[in-house]
């Protein structure tokens, strides 16, 4: 056991941290940057969380005082309407695969086709699919195309 009081041990502790901290500044500085935007964003996320989550719990209590809304006439979903199924009576030489392709996947690859292919492509989906945001796309693409 040592004979120094214990304030004074204390100070020397605090002394013998403050040097080692010293001696480690210039690496942790280096770091420091890093760190503190790191922790920053950390802060954020949380904060953002915890809003999210009293919004839930919000809606959730103010569920009850609200009588549900009927769906108004005017709003429809993809959903709600059935499916009609492409009609495949002809082979398409540009893409052969169009048929079963999302709107997204075409998307990807129109940068890829020339104007006549693009003039296919719309010609098909207009005697075939009539899909309202396929010919609209297509057609986008297209007079860029001619514009350029």
């Amino acid at each position: 056991m040592s004979s120094f009081p214990l304030p004074v041990r204390i100070a020397a502790g605090l002394a013998a941290t403050a040097i080692e901290q010293a001696r480690q500044l210039p690496t942790t500085l280096l770091g420091l940057p890093v760190t503190v935007a790191s922790q920053a964003l950390q802060a954020s996320m949380r904060i953002q969380q915890q809003i999210t989550e009293l919004a839930i719990k919000g809606d959730e209590a103010l569920a009850g005082l609200r009588t549900p809304e009927e769906q108004p006439a005017w709003a429809t979903f993809d959903e709600d309407e059935p499916a009609e199924p492409v009609v495949l009576s002809e082979d398409l030489s540009v893409l052969p695969d169009y048929d079963h392709l999302t709107l997204p996947q075409l998307r990807g690859r129109l940068r890829s086709f020339s104007e006549p292919e693009l003039a296919e492509l719309l010609s098909y989906e207009q005697r075939h699919g009539q899909r309202p945001e396929f010919v609209r796309m297509l057609q986008n693409r297209l007079e860029r195309l001619r514009n350029q």
